[in-house]
């Protein structure tokens, strides 16, 4: 059974909210921390429930029209991370597409992290759900899959991951190949100074990958 949950937002923050986003999508008018409360006693029961049913939450709350519940959606995904199978997790990857933008879709890679934390010896297979992909979005996260790590982060993958797409003009693939070489540079300047000399990057990429160097 789907939880009956509607958000409580406010009209006024609703029009600034959207126009933030370029008008892509239609807000309720709840801000981050604001939702966070509202959906507190959710996702606190989503973790005691069966993951199996939380995805038929996921699937709902992700279908509805308003920006917050594909927020919503993936705040549910990161909160029952622990218990997801690697299985369970694939099947959240067919959600990036739908409706995407920088918002949802660096949301959605935090779930992926959460699961890298538990399970570092699936990230090979978990990187390959998203390289290569005619999705750029999908390609989006093969590079910003590692974000957050530093001694662990596997820089075969992450070349792997940036080398496709060099050449790549659509500006969230270059500004994730930027994030992602900007963040390493702060355990590793080393090795992202030498990646930086030793391929053609495009400007965006470059300025945004050496701001730290």
């Amino acid at each position: 059974m789907i939880p009956e949950f509607q958000f409580e937002g406010n009209p006024e923050n609703a029009t600034e909210m959207a126009a933030y986003m370029r008008q892509r999508y239609q807000f309720v008018g709840v801000k981050t921390p604001t939702r966070r409360q509202q959906s507190k006693a959710l996702i606190k029961l989503a973790k005691k429930t069966d993951p199996a049913t939380v995805l038929t939450w996921i699937a709902h709350f992700y279908a509805r029209q308003e920006r917050e519940y594909q927020y919503l959606a993936i705040d549910l995904g990161v909160a029952i991370v622990p218990q997801l199978t690697l299985s369970q997790l694939h099947q959240l990857v067919a959600y990036i597409p739908q409706k995407a933008w920088w918002d949802s879709v660096d949301a959605w890679r935090k779930v992926y992290d959460g699961y890298l934390k538990r399970h570092p010896a699936d990230k090979s297979q978990i990187f390959g759900w998203f390289y290569g992909q005619p999705n750029f979005w999908l390609r989006r996260i093969a590079i910003t899959l590692q974000l957050l790590e530093k001694d662990t982060l596997d820089t075969t993958l992450l070349t792997q991951a940036i080398e496709a797409d060099l050449e790549t003009d659509e500006f969230f693939i270059q500004k994730a190949i930027g994030w992602a070489l900007r963040n390493y540079s702060k355990f590793n300047p080393q090795w992202v100074r030498q990646f930086m000399a030793t391929h053609q990057l495009q400007p965006l990429a470059r300025r945004e990958g050496g701001r730290y160097l």
